[in-house]
């Protein structure tokens, strides 16, 4: 949803309880909340169980009649919340283990196949880039870069500075293109 104006006007129509435009922001967003979870989790099941879980706290907080100012940045701020508490649950039961799960996301059909697997590839190369980086630098980049957020969103999720998040990511890119060279 690029029009921002739409935008701002579905925002108002969940906020008021509007089951169906509830389900339109749903459809907008749970491939981004579910992509920024899983890289964090790595476990495709893990990550749709949360990703379900961010909706159903999102719908709970409107229910409720919380104030929300913008359910842009509100809705990752919970995801990255359900996330700490899944990592915090894991390591009371397991020990400080992280998991590594299943495979990476397979590009989509279509194109010619030197093409796809040239783009196969270099996700791959990309997501193994991204499996080295510490976690801070792996969210900021999800978030600009995949979920292509603001600066300023990015720093409300983050509850960073703008010039501090401009920084991260400046940092999170160097060190990407160096894990990524290596790779090589």
């Amino acid at each position: 949803m690029k029009n921002p104006f739409s935008q701002q006007l579905l925002f108002l129509k969940v906020k008021n309880k509007d089951p169906e435009a509830y389900g339109k922001f749903y459809d907008s967003y749970v491939e981004r909340i579910y992509r920024f979870i899983y890289f964090k989790v790595s476990s495709r099941a893990e990550a749709q169980d949360l990703t379900s879980e961010v909706f159903l706290k999102l719908w709970q907080y409107i229910k409720d009649d919380r104030d929300i100012k913008n359910i842009n940045s509100f809705i990752y701020v919970i995801a990255r919340n359900l996330v700490i508490d899944f990592y915090r649950q894991r390591s009371t039961k397991q020990g400080k283990e992280r998991p590594h799960g299943e495979g990476a996301c397979e590009p989509s059909d279509g194109g010619e196949l030197a093409i796809a697997q040239s783009a196969k590839f270099d996700l791959q190369l990309i997501l193994k880039g991204l499996e080295n980086l510490k976690d801070e630098y792996k969210e900021i980049i999800i978030l600009r870069f995949m979920d292509e957020l603001s600066i300023g969103e990015i720093a409300e999720i983050t509850k960073k500075s703008h010039g501090s998040v401009r920084v991260i990511i400046h940092r999170a890119l160097r060190a990407l293109k160096e894990n990524i060279d290596i790779k090589k």
